[in-house]
């Protein structure tokens, strides 16, 4: 009976391992753990998730937004933003103002309240990271910043962020 070639096996077909995947699906996974861990701690500390808080400062730089410019601003899906915005809105920290020349049109906006939240909470960056980060000089942040927007293409399946999410929801 013939044996199998090699070029019949499954592992044939198979891509090719960067020596370096574990490393980096390791230093992925600390990061995403550093992250809910801040975000834990945030939502804790000052009743308030990262994706709120992002939401938030989104709304204080760009003024009103409709929610889907906002969800592509942040990077969230639909659904994940408008969980947000509800849970934003029974805070008193925005308002939903309809259009009045087409009611199906809803703008966002901050209260007084949501402009002093946004202005005073803390960095939605891990603290240590944000103070290293800013320690850097510009080109090092900027660098950083590469190669972060690099992984992000790699990894996710809408790298323009024109459909508003990254595959997965984030309950904020």
């Amino acid at each position: 009976m013939a044996r199998p070639s090699e070029a019949d096996s499954p592992a044939a077909d198979a891509p090719e391992v960067s020596p370096h995947e574990d490393r980096i699906l390791r230093a992925l996974r600390q990061i995403t753990r550093a992250t809910d861990l801040h975000s834990r701690r945030l939502a804790q500390a000052h009743q308030l998730t990262s994706p709120q808080l992002v939401c938030l400062r989104q709304l204080r730089t760009d003024g009103e937004l409709t929610p889907s410019v906002l969800a592509r601003k942040v990077s969230l899906s639909q659904a994940t933003v408008t969980g947000i915005l509800d849970r934003l809105a029974a805070r008193s920290l925005l308002t939903r103002v309809r259009s009045q020349h087409d009611r199906r049109r809803v703008k966002l906006a901050l209260t007084a309240e949501g402009e002093r939240v946004a202005d005073s909470a803390p960095s939605a960056l891990h603290e240590r990271f944000a103070a290293r980060l800013a320690a850097l000089p510009p080109d090092g942040q900027a660098r950083i910043a590469d190669v972060l927007d690099q992984i992000v293409e790699m990894m996710v399946d809408d790298p323009g962020g024109q459909g508003g999410g990254r595959g997965r929801s984030v309950r904020g």
